[in-house]
């Protein structure tokens, strides 16, 4: 007879499952040791939970298949909060496995107690704990399908005891995705037609939701003359092969996407929840197209709600509005996208004399070097920044991350979990220092698993983006300096191919050469400290803010900061 832990991983098994990331430990041995007897699901033993979590979001993500990953009771599942929060908050089917104290030990305080079903209950769509071994398969069944149905994180807590009892199961479940189609009732098209053909200036913002929907947005675009602005999540499946995008708008986008949002009189929101309001146009109407009802409204007042999803709807937009030959709101957006971009690629050179090198040229050279399927994924922070400006989308390359909990430490665990979806496909962390010293440890995971991922180090000593937080409202930049190892060395250290460089001339051939090793790598880069991510419109506040800082820096004593900020960023200014 089967155990509880055994009938686990058959149905994992029957449900197409090929990996489980995690963490051994006593009250997960049953299920361990299931695998290990099973032998068809690979366990990709990992550092640290979070690490788990971060590499199952990111399976998840690219393969639009159920991920799962599995850690021991107390601080062994507690860990994954981080991670799971992502899968959350990016609306990717994980399975997390928390091992569970020994039932009949629950509620007397015993070691490694906690709460998991509370704890983990805020960053999942499913939370429920194994009772009584009869409770199995069913249990395991509803937490799938919920993960799948719902996108999303769901939590099965189960006791160690409980896995090793036997399970009455006849044969393992089978749970798929399934697939549909969702277009808003046509009373509803009608009255978002009828907005759209009473405007001379339509600007359409796409999201993350235009996945699979590329080929129907360019074409009402086309047909409602209007440019289309993304979002981050969106600039994967929108800026490619598209004539009328005009760049990305939000905290990290750029002005012309800023720009084509505030001009306009009917802003089409599709499949985007963008958090940033201030970025919202003030007088213009607003039709936003979702699948999740709940998203309509939350950010800006919505005139005309449509829930579907964007292929269908996009398609039904199209069939009921007339053809628009006015092109001159999307001409002139057009005609700032072209200055914008211009003026970014001219950041994107290589440093003078001694000085570290520049971020977007680092940037610059990756786009240019990897293959076309790679997939990128930048750290929360500066890295993020640079992806989204300087990287090159195709229809075949990836851009995933943290981007919508906006954690540290995101790049190199999804990563690992990319590399391991994908294991012959290019993959590229971009690495911010400080985020990859928060799970540097993982480092040797790579190694462990085989996982060829190339690790970029942007290495500039300092927690970069909070300091230019920090100068955007003013305070002078303290505690945010990092005392970093040589990273080439480290990986060097623990098996890794490691490489470093300090000079903008050494850069192009140390790319060629780490993206064409047959094996993990770490790429040190020193990069310039000071460079400047400007946002697409700069308000009195940040204005007000940065001559603060400046005022405060050179009372402080640090007026050598200024002098070297200036210098750093001269090109942006002159």
């Amino acid at each position: 007879m089967a155990t509880i832990a055994e009938d686990i991983v058959a149905t994992l098994r029957a449900s197409g499952v090929k990996r489980v990331y995690g963490l051994p430990g006593d009250s997960l041995n049953g299920f361990t040791d299931a695998l290990r007897l099973d032998g068809t699901i690979e366990w990709v033993h990992v550092r640290h939970e979070e690490s788990a979590a971060f590499a199952a979001s990111a399976d998840a993500a690219l393969t639009n298949e159920l991920a799962v990953c599995a850690g021991s009771c107390g601080p062994g599942n507690l860990h994954f909060i981080n991670g799971l929060y992502d899968a959350h908050r990016s609306r990717v089917p994980v399975l997390a496995i928390a091992a569970h104290i020994p039932s009949s030990e629950i509620g007397s305080q015993y070691f490694q107690e906690t709460n998991p079903m509370e704890l983990f209950r805020d960053c999942s769509v499913f939370a429920e704990q194994v009772q009584v071994a009869e409770q199995m398969p069913r249990l395991l069944s509803i937490a799938m399908r919920e993960a799948i149905e719902r996108q999303g994180p769901a939590v099965l807590v189960i006791p160690g005891d409980i896995a090793l009892q036997e399970s009455q199961a006849k044969e393992p479940l089978s749970i798929r995705p399934t697939h549909s189609t969702t277009t808003p009732v046509p009373s509803e098209l009608d009255r978002a037609a009828g907005v759209l053909d009473a405007s001379a200036k339509v600007t359409i913002l796409a999201g993350a939701g235009c996945e699979g929907a590329h080929d129907e947005l360019v074409a009402l675009a086309g047909h409602l003359q209007a440019p289309v602005v993304h979002a981050l999540r969106g600039k994967e499946f929108v800026e490619y092969d598209n004539p009328y995008d005009v760049g990305m708008t939000g905290l990290l986008g750029f002005s012309s996407g800023y720009h084509a949002m505030q001009d306009c009189d009917v802003l089409l929101m599709l499949g985007t929840d963008l958090p940033y309001q201030q970025f919202y146009p003030k007088h213009a109407k607003v039709i936003q197209v979702d699948i999740r009802g709940e998203n309509i409204g939350r950010r800006t007042p919505v005139d005309v709600a449509l829930v579907g999803d964007v292929k269908s709807t996009a398609a039904a937009l199209q069939a009921r509005t007339a053809q628009k030959t006015n092109s001159k709101h999307l001409d002139a957006m057009l005609k700032h996208y072209r200055k914008t971009r211009s003026k970014l690629d001219e950041l994107a050179t290589p440093s003078r004399g001694s000085r570290a090198i520049h971020p977007q040229y680092l940037t610059r050279l990756l786009d240019e070097a990897a293959s076309d399927d790679a997939v990128f994924i930048p750290d929360v922070g500066s890295p993020v920044v640079w992806a989204a400006r300087y990287l090159t989308m195709n229809g075949r390359r990836r851009l995933i991350g943290s981007f919508v909990h906006g954690s540290m430490a995101n790049a190199l665990p999804q990563g690992l979990g990319a590399q391991k979806a994908y294991p012959g496909r290019q993959v590229i962390a971009m690495a911010g220092d400080g985020g990859l010293t928060m799970l540097m440890g993982d480092l040797v995971s790579l190694v462990q698993n085989g996982a060829p991922l190339k690790v970029v180090v942007y290495n500039n000593s300092s927690l970069n983006f909070v300091e230019l937080e920090m100068k955007a409202a003013g305070f002078v930049t303290y505690g945010t300096d990092l005392a970093n190892p040589n990273f080439a060395h480290v990986a060097e250290s623990t098996g890794l191919l490691g490489i470093r460089v300090e000079k903008s001339k050494d850069l192009p051939a140390a790319v060629e050469r780490f993206l064409a090793h047959d094996g993990p790598a770490v790429l040190d880069v020193v990069t310039e400290r000071q460079e400047m991510s400007m946002p697409p419109a700069v308000t009195a506040e940040q204005a007000k803010g940065f001559a603060l800082y400046a005022i405060r820096t050179v009372m402080s004593g640090k007026g050598d900061e200024l002098v070297d900020l200036a210098r750093a960023n001269a090109r942006q200014i002159l």
